[in-house]
């Protein structure tokens, strides 16, 4: 017993070490013989993203040569993993990065052991929004014999929304039609393309509304003619206001039709343009509104300025007299006490006035004594003014007795 216990231990670090290396071999052999290429594509998908923040990439680039160990009889797919990048550390943050991927199974049974590549360069943005960006409508080349009328978008102006980089270029958003060789007129929604300056697309950027309704009448051997623009304005100005003059830039414009619809129009008309409760001077952009048959040729935009001022009228008074410049060493005596006055201005004005005690102005200053024909003058509000007054002189005699001057007097209403 002792002799077989001794051959059991005699060497036995070299025979322990023989049994690891005999392990470690047969295992990297069964794992040499179980490690396994997926050949395909797997996309990468973000994953606990930061709020308001634009990814650039939106897509980021799949992994490949994905490395994994499964037991032999475990069938893998696609779905046999998920590829992800992790921005929950990111959130408020701006600017390029380099983050890292990370590759799991859903199947535990699957172990991912590498994949290519490892880390993805995106960059991070603010989501802004920007209102009121102009739709142009681009209609190409027009065919001979056909001449295309006014060009209309509704809506005429749109939302664009993503990074700010990318935001802040944006000119205008383009719809682009085709005017056929037919003669057909345009209508149809079109899809909108966000565009800077120089015409080049932004994308990704998102367009809200993504259509735009373009209508453009085109018409076959028609006639042009140049009339003259009729302003229409609508509306009522804002209480004690009124307009005083419409004019409009260009004056005329180039319209095309059949040659019997053109000959009875003496000028073409306008889009209304409305001024209801305005108190100042407004200039307001229209297009032409020609009739049925007949196409505006100048797709400019028409301006009609209208000018406002305060509503004016007149209104009469009974107003009593004062001396101004008289002497204390001479008397003075009034052929009349009180005048009746005219006076104009705004109405506003006018209403102030009323149950005012008003009073006319004589001057007399320097005059000796003897009989004086004196003009009657008033001394009245800023937007207010004398238009006439009956009698519009008194006689005032001047003496050389010193007596009181007359007090003014003066009888309100009208």
């Amino acid at each position: 017993m002792r002799r077989i216990l001794r051959r059991l231990v005699n060497n036995w670090p070299l025979k322990v070490a023989a049994v690891g290396l005999a392990s470690l071999m047969y295992g990297g052999l069964a794992l040499s013989q179980n490690t396994q290429l997926y050949p395909g594509q797997i996309p990468v998908h973000y994953v606990n993203e930061p709020a308001d923040t634009v990814k650039l990439p939106s897509t980021p680039q799949p992994v490949e040569q994905i490395r994994f160990f499964a037991p032999s009889h475990v069938l893998v797919a696609a779905s046999s993993f998920l590829a992800t990048i992790d921005l929950a550390d990111y959130d408020g943050r701006v600017g390029v990065f380099q983050v890292p991927i990370n590759v799991t199974s859903p199947d535990s049974r699957v172990t991912v052991l590498g994949f290519t590549p490892q880390f993805a360069t995106i960059e991070l943005d603010a989501l802004v929004s920007r209102v009121d960006v102009p739709v142009k409508v681009v209609h190409g080349p027009v065919p001979d014999k056909l001449t295309v009328g006014q060009v209309k978008s509704d809506p005429s102006t749109v939302t664009v929304s993503g990074a700010a980089s990318l935001v802040s270029q944006v000119d205008s958003v383009r719809a682009d039609v085709v005017i056929q060789a037919g003669g057909i007129d345009v209508d149809e929604d079109v899809r909108l393309v966000p565009v800077d300056k120089l015409g080049n697309a932004l994308i990704p950027v998102e367009v809200t509304p993504a259509t735009a309704r373009v209508t453009i009448a085109v018409s076959a051997d028609s006639k042009t003619r140049s009339l003259p623009i009729n302003p229409i304005v609508t509306g009522t100005p804002a209480a004690g206001f009124e307009i005083e003059a419409v004019t409009v830039n260009p004056q005329v414009a180039l319209v095309a039709g059949d040659a019997n619809d053109l000959e009875g129009l003496a000028a073409v008309d306008t889009e209304p343009a409305t001024i209801t409760g305005v108190s100042d001077d407004v200039t307001i952009a229209v297009g032409l509104a020609p009739p049925p048959g007949v196409v505006a040729v100048d797709e400019g935009p028409i301006r009609i300025s209208i000018k406002i001022r305060p509503v004016t009228g007149t209104r009469t008074f009974n107003a009593g007299l004062r001396l101004v410049g008289a002497s204390n060493t001479l008397s003075y005596k009034l052929s009349v006490d009180q005048v009746l006055v005219t006076i104009g201005g705004s109405t506003a004005e006018l209403d102030r006035l009323s149950g005012a005690a008003l009073v006319m102005d004589l001057d007399v200053a320097g005059r000796k004594t003897g009989t004086h024909e004196v003009a009657v003058t008033a001394n009245l509000p800023v937007g207010t003014t004398l238009v006439a007054a009956s009698p519009p002189t008194v006689i005032v005699t001047i003496g050389t007795t010193a007596v009181t001057a007359p007090s003014a007097s003066s009888q309100p209403g009208g």
